[in-house]
């Protein structure tokens, strides 16, 4: 069915009489390296002034004025992803210590509900491990609340969890709450016993939280004024926060800290990094003295993850080991293994022996331990897979051959969901563009299976009648610039014929090493059943073709990530699906730079933009190394502030200060008022900046979001509104708002 793009929007009767806000000329010189940029918009970022707060709330009535006939395609948008939703539905029960763990949601109502039931040991170690099955809506017999979202969240403007954990013996359960979407949380420990709270109350710490295997201390992160987590702290419980000892402070502004258990819960594990080097440091439990000790150095400058556990040998003799995950010599990373007495050499002189070698083609993301195997996490052909050995002989000429579990799509995603240390399975998620959800087990290998064996624990139910036979995804390549071939995942539903007549929509990110990987999306259906060909670009700058690919798309080879989508927008232009003129973009966060840097490179190319969270004035921002994050920033685009050559390369393509004389299509910037990684002033600046400069007629606007965060507002029906809204933007720009024959709930 063909369908015609609407007209300018702007016409309708709805925003006929509504006008763009226009905020004041403030300047201000920003001088660098003997360059100065006047800013006229600088003013916005004060969020207490009144005058700020009224203009944001214009840019929402403007927003609404001219969007107010996209409402009935939002309602019927957000009624599809309720309608395809099981609403009262829960989790896969997965098992810590004795008890198994569950959420359940709720019809009617946003948040989760956290569950437990108790578990069995028997003689039988896979029973043992079987989840309890569990009905939407059914009790279980014994079943305890540990925490209802609901409750917590009534009467506050925002709710998010940032941490739960449960002491070994399962008595105390602690949970952070965020109720403003700054992502500064409130940890508070409760007697599952008694349902009572501990008078124990930390403010102000970011996610992550564990207790001490005794039960006795439970250590958190806290992040410093420009939002970095540089602390990890240890409060005993019983006792004043204000005597809460600094296990680690890590001063270094541009790196990051964070912390974990053990796999045998045996250390606390202290990661210190950024994304080109780190530095992993170790505190046993059992030690009086307290020393944390350093696994590799940072000044060796090497990228790495340490995983201390006890190996045992063919002599029957159990040795301290630990397990590296690193790029020494080898950029796409591999496994190693060394005795902590090797650590006390120069690095040069240490022995480690290798357990999964380095290859240009298998990118290792991590790896980890149970009490029997070694699971592995790779990258292969863009796709994330799951491989596993037995410990025996590890390091050795007697290793034993990976083993990884078979499944039949050629794009799918299949990660490590969970595992436990003494457990015989380990859980994973698997999941493709039209296979939903999955929940496996994974029987890890033995002589006996010596294939592992497969058990799936649960499909999400998808309602309305889906039937993912309707979708069609394939693998295809643009060609850049350059001759690099990129890898784009297109989706479409299958009524939707090569005649160039479609509507079309392509979606990236390409920064920080981060993967676009199959995945299903409700919310997708509605766009792809309007007949909207749906291509995500698998740009530089992201990691699926291995680490080359991302340092291809960073600092000063950023704008290959650009180029990039460009070239994959031209490939679908050229393609036959779709009608060149009928061709929408949307990508959010460093994706919405992405969003602003084709907005100046190629508006022609679209006919709507939508910039989610978008990083649009990343100069302004990583030039002040007080600004939340910027510091950490310096490792993925330059270091401006010393730079000259960084500096330079940035303005070059800065969307705020390349905002030309040009007709840009209809763009839509959304926003969050207390974001605290893209902060609102950015986009707030750059839509002032598009109207000022557009040579064309299509409406710029700005939705703020005045009580959500980065991930925009905590409900899930109000994520599902926002979704709607985006999507009725892209599909009313691109004349996609009727159904395809046939699609739809059914």
């Amino acid at each position: 069915m063909t369908q015609t793009p609407l007209q300018d929007s702007a016409s309708t009767p709805s925003s006929a009489t509504a006008t763009p806000p226009v905020a004041k000329r403030v300047p201000l010189e920003r001088t660098h390296h003997g360059d100065t940029f006047v800013d006229n918009y600088e003013w916005l970022r004060d969020k207490e002034s009144a005058e700020v707060v009224e203009h944001l709330k214009a840019e929402n009535a403007y927003q609404e004025a001219v969007t107010a006939h996209q409402e009935p395609l939002r309602e019927a948008i957000f009624q599809e992803i309720k309608g395809r939703t099981q609403e009262t539905d829960l989790s896969v029960p997965h098992r810590k210590d004795g008890w198994w763990y569950f959420s359940r949601s709720v019809e009617g109502k946003e948040y989760g509900i956290q569950c437990r039931v108790r578990a069995a040991d028997t003689d039988d170690k896979i029973a043992d491990w079987t989840p309890p099955a569990v009905e939407p809506g059914v009790e279980i017999p014994g079943e305890e609340v540990l925490l209802d979202g609901n409750v917590e969240a009534e009467g506050k403007p925002f709710f998010s969890l940032g941490g739960t954990a449960v002491t070994v013996d399962g008595n105390l359960y602690a949970y952070a709450v965020d109720n403003s979407g700054d992502e500064r949380f409130t940890l508070r420990i409760k007697d599952l016993r008694t349902g009572e709270l501990l008078p124990d109350v930390i403010e102000n710490v970011f996610y992550g939280v564990s207790f001490s295997p005794d039960g006795t201390r439970i250590f958190y992160t806290v992040v410093d004024d420009s939002w970095r987590p540089y602390q990890v702290k240890a409060h005993v419980l019983g006792t004043p926060v204000t005597e809460d000892v600094v296990v680690y402070q890590e001063d270094d502004a541009a790196m990051w800290l964070g912390f974990e258990l053990s796999a045998d819960r045996r250390y606390l594990v202290l990661g210190i990094g950024c994304s080109e080097y780190s530095e992993t440091r170790l505190l046993r439990f059992d030690d009086p003295t307290g020393t944390v000790t350093t696994v590799i150095s940072r000044n060796e400058r090497v990228l790495y993850e340490a995983e201390p556990f006890l190996l045992d040998g063919p002599d029957g003799q159990t040795t301290e080991r630990i397990l590296l995950t690193h790029n020494r010599g080898a950029i796409n990373s591999m496994v190693s293994l060394t005795d902590p007495a090797e650590l006390q050499k120069p690095l040069s002189e240490q022995q480690w022996q290798t357990v999964v070698e380095h290859s240009d083609d298998v990118r290792v993301n991590g790896a980890g331990v149970t009490s029997t195997h070694l699971i592995v996490s790779i990258r292969k052909d863009t796709i994330e897979r799951v491989q596993v050995m037995g410990l025996a002989g590890l390091g050795t000429s007697a290793q034993q051959a990976p083993v990884e579990p078979a499944f039949d799509e050629e794009l799918y995603t299949a990660g490590v969901g969970g595992s436990d240390y003494e457990a015989p399975v380990i859980r994973l998620g698997y999941t493709s563009y039209f296979t939903p959800s999955r929940v496996y087990d994974f029987v890890l290998p033995t002589a006996e299976r010596p294939a592992g064996e497969l058990l799936l624990r649960k499909e999400s139910p998808v309602l309305g009648g889906y039937d993912g036979s309707d979708y069609v995804a394939t693998r295809e390549w643009a060609v850049a610039g350059d001759g690099t071939r990129i890898p784009l995942s297109v989706l479409r539903h299958k009524a939707v014929q090569q005649d160039s007549s479609a509507a079309g929509l392509v979606y990236g990110y390409g920064s920080y090493e981060l993967s676009m990987d199959p995945g299903f999306g409700i919310a997708r259906l509605s766009l792809l059943d309007r007949g909207v060909v749906f291509v995500i670009a698998h740009i530089r700058g992201g990691g699926e073709l291995g680490r080359h690919w991302y340092e291809d798309g960073k600092k000063l080879t950023k704008k290959n990530t650009f180029t990039d989508f460009v070239d994959a927008t031209d490939w679908l232009a050229n393609s036959g699906w779709v009608d060149p003129a009928r061709i929408a973009a949307l990508g959010g966060s460093a994706g919405g730079l992405l969003m602003g840097a084709v907005a100046n490179m190629a508006p022609e190319k679209y006919a709507a933009i939508v910039a989610q969270v978008p990083f649009v004035d990343p100069l302004t921002s990583i030039l002040d190394p007080d600004l939340p994050l910027s510091a950490l920033e310096w490792e993925e685009w330059g270091n401006p502030i010393t730079d000259p050559q960084a500096y330079a390369y940035m303005k070059s393509y800065s969307p705020y200060e390349n905002v030309r004389e040009v007709a840009y299509p209809k763009i839509a910037a959304v926003t969050s008022f207390n974001d605290t990684r893209v902060l609102y002033v950015e986009p707030a600046k750059w839509v002032q900046e598009l109207r000022n400069r557009t040579t064309g007629s299509e409406p710029i606007l700005m939705k703020i979001e005045m009580d959500g965060g980065h991930g925009g507002a905590s409900g899930r029906y109000v994520q599902w509104r926002e979704r709607a809204w985006d999507y009725a933007f892209i599909a009313d720009s691109l004349g996609a708002t009727e159904l395809l024959p046939g699609a739809g709930l059914k």
